[in-house]
């Protein structure tokens, strides 16, 4: 059953991410008219990334409930994470190599274009940069490279149990966190797996250990933690990578918990905003793969139709994003669910197979 207050924190997320390079392509807007632009700094919406890998977390954990000690159940868990992350961003990678190739000084990717540095992006493997950084070669994959190891290291501890799993999880995790500190010198690789921001799926996953365990909460102490959840995260400012999963991952840890630890029933599905924002919240994944390209090309196409001045750069944000909202939900539609299911059926047959028996 569908997670409403899941889905609709997930459509947060995704929006905040956008907010924040929406203002990036704003202030290129305003530079090239030259009329000033002032981002807001009222979320640090970079943080966005923090929310999703909390959602993760519990995400996983709940997802993967019939799964635990199941002969099958970590190829199964995998096949589904691998059904759900992979038609998407290949297709979204392809598109920018194309993008990077024929037009390099539009994206910033003709220094990259290394065979090895590609393949090591469709794989989900940390590689370096040619300038050094250890992103992949659409540089939002960073957030899926994380996502991938977490699924893998998740579904070690799959067949021990639920409460074993989430014990491996935090063990696994924290080690690598420690690793990171302790030692100079890493592999790529193991350098970007130890990021502190790795703590975050645990943060999730807790929520989601404790959701099974049967903790709900009532309306008043939700709306408590969501509200305690942004005043941290407005207040949070900008900080360091270590700080990263306090700053951010604590306030998003107290949204998930606000959003998933809730009874069912205490929400009208059938209202137009609500509905509106589960099909925000189900088309996320798409959002945020899309919106550099349909931002970009917003900004690009403001600036020759001379809109720039008359827009202004609030007015071209509002423009981009709801381009950008219009465009994933039409491309979460009509080829990532399509090609999500297509695929699941293809590596997890055993429920097509068990109608058939």
């Amino acid at each position: 059953m569908k997670l409403v207050a899941i889905q609709i924190l997930r459509a947060f997320a995704a929006l905040l991410v956008v907010m924040h390079h929406a203002q990036f392509e704003a202030a290129t807007l305003a530079t090239r008219v030259g009329t000033p632009f002032l981002g807001s700094t009222m979320l640090p919406w970079r943080a966005g990334v923090d929310v999703f890998f909390v959602i993760s977390g519990f995400i996983i954990v709940h997802a993967a409930r019939s799964l635990y000690g199941q002969p099958g159940g970590r190829a199964r868990f995998l096949a589904h994470r691998v059904a759900r992350l992979v038609p998407l961003y290949w297709l979204v990678t392809t598109l920018y190599l194309v993008v990077a190739w024929r037009t390099p000084a539009l994206l910033n990717g003709g220094d990259n274009l290394v065979p090895g540095y590609v393949a090591a992006a469709f794989l989900f493997w940390p590689a370096l940069r040619a300038d050094g950084l250890i992103q992949p070669l659409y540089s939002l994959g960073w957030t899926l490279n994380y996502e991938m190891a977490f699924y893998l290291v998740f579904a070690v501890g799959l067949g021990w149990g639920r409460r074993a799993a989430f014990a491996w999880l935090c063990v696994a995790l924290s080690g690598l966190v420690a690793l990171g500190l302790l030692v100079a010198g890493l592999p790529t690789p193991l350098a970007f797996w130890s990021d502190p921001i790795v703590l975050e799926f645990a943060l999730g996953a807790a929520i989601g250990l404790v959701r099974a365990e049967g903790l709900r909460l009532a309306f008043l102490p939700r709306l408590g933690l969501a509200a305690a959840g942004l005043v941290l995260l407005a207040s949070a400012g900008t900080v360091t990578d270590l700080a990263r999963p306090l700053a951010y991952g604590i306030p998003a840890l107290l949204l998930v918990a606000a959003a998933a630890l809730g009874s069912p029933g205490r929400m009208d599905e059938t209202s137009r905003p609500v509905r509106a924002l589960i099909a925000l919240g189900d088309a996320s994944y798409a959002l945020y793969l899309l919106h550099p390209f349909v931002l970009r090309g917003a900004r690009e196409a403001i600036l020759r139709l001379g809109l720039a001045p008359v827009l202004g750069p609030w007015g071209g944000i509002t423009l981009m994003v709801a381009l950008a909202i219009v465009i994933s939900l039409a491309a979460a539609r009509f080829v990532e669910q399509p090609l999500t299911r297509t695929l699941r059926r293809w590596l997890d047959p055993a429920p097509r197979l068990q109608k058939t028996v």
